[in-house]
């Protein structure tokens, strides 16, 4: 098995900037798919960025240009560098890693990210 823990949520005021990190332990695995997910109080959880092992990067709309998920080497995990914050990115941010071995799908348990004045 593999445990994800993300950290470096906290509160932030409109306009200011937090970078999410991931640490990953447990057995070694080869990742096919990194992303940072969140969720919103009262809405599903949504995609927010990710990357595959074949290079391909995605951002949701709303984060493109604010947003950057890059790869962390020494952790084989995702962090996310978040700047521009607004309001509506108020959520809890998921790390989630995608693997070539069963169980192929791991979450963290989240960190909270709150954007108000």
């Amino acid at each position: 098995q593999v445990q994800l823990v993300e950290s470096g949520g906290g509160s932030v005021q409109p306009g200011g900037s937090l970078r999410l990190s991931c640490v990953a332990s447990g057995k070694p695995f080869v990742w096919t798919f990194m992303a940072w997910y969140r969720q919103a109080p009262g809405k599903q959880r949504e995609l927010v960025a990710a990357f595959t092992n074949g290079g391909t990067t995605t951002y949701a709309d709303s984060v493109k240009g604010r947003f950057t998920i890059s790869r962390d080497n020494a952790k084989n995990t995702p962090s996310l560098e978040m700047n521009s914050l607004k309001p509506e990115d108020t959520g809890v941010y998921y790390c989630n890693v995608r693997v070539t071995t069963t169980p192929y799908d791991y979450w963290g348990q989240g960190t909270q990210v709150t954007v108000s004045s």
